[in-house]
C-alpha cells in the first residue's frame, strides 16, 4: 500500500525491506488491519504524511530475517508487533511509557515512533504490505501464543490495548457510570473493558446505528444516537441525575468522517466535523471532579477546547498513545479465560491487492464496516 495524496492510495511493488541495524527484523506480514486513525492520514488530516509512504500499524506475521544481534526471535517465529516503535531502554521506556520513547523519533518531542503513521511519528513504513522492517526486534514484538487465534492477535497490536488503556486511564471504581464517545473498534473495546474494571453502567454514543447495535451486542452497553438529540450533553445529564458521568472516554479523536475544511470549522459541524467536538462533549458531560480519558488520535486542533470549563469543574484529564506491550499480560489472560474475544468485532477481510477498496468502504462507512482486516499472501 502506497500513499499518493488524500483519498489516493495504490498497491505498488517496493523492494523488500532490508536489515538496517543489527537489532532489526524483517517480518513477512500475514494479517494486518485498517485502523480508524489510518483514515486521518487517508483524509490528509495529519501533518507530514508524505507521498510514497506505506501505512499500517496493526499487523502480525512470520519472522523472515533477523539482524546479527537479535536474540529473542528466530526465522519462522509467528509474531505480533505493537504499533509503538520504541528502544526499551531510555528514560521513558524504563518507566513503561513505550509510546513516548525518546530515541526513535527525531521529528517530535512528544510521541515516540509509530509504524506507518507519517514522518511526525518517525517516518517508519507500516505493515499494510507483504514485508515490514521491525526495529528493536528484541524489544517490541512477541511470539503469538499457540492457543491464540491470529485475528485476535492482530487486534492486540493496537485496537484492544488502546480501548483497555482508555478505560484504565479513567481510574474506574466499582459502580461508576462510564460514557464512551465513539463506537468504532477502540470505543467498543473501551466499553467492554469498563465492565472488567468494575463499572456499574456503560453508555456509548455514536451516530451510526450499526455501530450502536454492535455496542449493545458486543459491549452490552446502553447506547444513544447523538443525531437524534438537540444536545447530547443535556440528554446525558438527564440520564445521570443531572450530575454527569463519573468517567468519560473520548475514543473519537480527529473524527475520520471529517475533511480538512470541516476540521478547521469544527465548532459548527458537530462530531462529524472535526476533532475538538467529542473532547468538548466529554468535558461537558462528565461530572464535577470526574475524569476524562482521551485515546482518540489527534493532530492539530484549530477550534477551541473548553479548557477553562475543565479547570473550573476540577476535572482530571488523562491521555496518551497506548503503551501496547504493557497491556498484554492482563489482556492475554482475559482472552484465554474467555472474557474477551477481540475478533468478534471484525466485519471485513480484504486481500492486500484490494486495499484501496477497503479504505473506501471503511472511510465511507459502507456495508456496516466496523473493523477491516487486510490479508496478505506473499509468495
Amino acid at each position: 500500500m502506497v500513499y499518493r495524496g488524500p483519498y489516493k492510495i495504490r498497491v505498488e511493488e517496493k523492494d523488500i525491506p532490508r536489515i538496517e541495524h543489527p537489532n532489526d527484523a524483517i517480518v513477512r506480514v500475514s494479517t494486518g488491519a485498517i485502523c480508524g486513525s489510518d483514515l486521518h492520514l487517508y483524509h490528509g488530516m495529519m501533518p507530514d504524511t508524505r507521498v510514497g509512504m506505506t501505512f499500517g500499524h496493526e499487523f502480525v506475521g512470520v519472522v523472515h530475517e533477523v539482524g546479527p544481534s537479535v536474540q529473542n526471535l528466530s526465522i519462522g517465529d509467528r509474531v505480533m508487533v505493537p504499533f509503538n516503535v520504541y528502544c526499551g531502554s531510555c528514560y521513558f521506556c524504563s518507566r513503561g511509557l513505550y509510546s513516548n520513547c525518546h530515541n526513535v523519533n527525531p521529528n517530535a518531542t512528544a510521541v515516540g515512533g509509530i509504524y506507518g503513521y507519517s514522518h511526525t511519528c518517525g517516518g517508519y513504513d507500516g505493515g499494510q504490505a507483504e514485508f515490514v522492517r521491525v526495529p528493536f526486534a528484541d524489544v517490541g514484538p512477541a511470539k503469538i501464543p499457540d492457543w491464540m487465534d491470529e485475528e485476535d492477535a492482530v487486534l492486540l497490536t493496537d485496537a484492544l490495548p488502546t480501548g483497555y488503556f482508555g478505560a484504565q486511564l479513567g481510574d474506574i471504581v466499582e459502580g461508576d457510570t462510564v460514557v464512551v464517545f465513539g463506537a468504532g473498534p477502540v470505543g467498543l473495546f473501551a466499553a467492554k473493558s469498563a465492565w472488567l474494571m468494575g463499572a456499574g453502567r456503560v453508555i456509548v454514543i455514536d451516530h451510526l446505528e450499526y455501530r450502536l447495535e454492535k455496542a449493545r451486542s458486543f459491549a452490552h452497553a446502553e447506547t444513544y444516537n447523538f443525531a437524534e438529540y438537540d444536545d447530547i450533553v443535556v440528554h446525558l445529564k438527564k440520564e445521570t441525575d443531572y450530575l454527569g458521568a463519573d468517567v468519560v472516554i473520548d475514543a473519537v479523536g480527529a473524527e475520520a468522517d471529517g475533511n480538512f475544511l470541516q476540521h478547521v470549522t469544527a465548532a459548527k459541524l458537530k462530531l462529524q466535523g472535526g476533532s475538538p467536538i467529542a473532547l468538548n462533549w466529554a468535558i461537558d458531560s462528565v461530572r464535577k471532579g470526574g475524569t476524562v480519558s482521551v485515546v482518540g488520535a489527534y493532530g492539530p486542533i484549530f477550534s477551541a477546547v473548553k479548557f477553562g470549563d475543565a479547570m473550573n469543574k476540577g476535572l482530571t484529564l488523562r491521555m496518551n498513545q497506548c503503551p501496547v506491550k504493557r497491556q498484554w499480560p492482563r489482556l492475554f489472560e482475559h482472552i484465554r479465560n474467555g472474557y474477551l474475544k477481540p475478533s468478534d468485532i471484525v466485519t471485513h477481510r480484504i486481500p492486500l491487492e484490494h486495499i484501496a477498496e477497503g479504505y473506501h468502504i471503511f472511510s465511507a462507512k459502507l456495508d456496516n464496516c466496523i473493523k477491516p482486516l487486510i490479508v496478505s499472501n506473499p509468495a
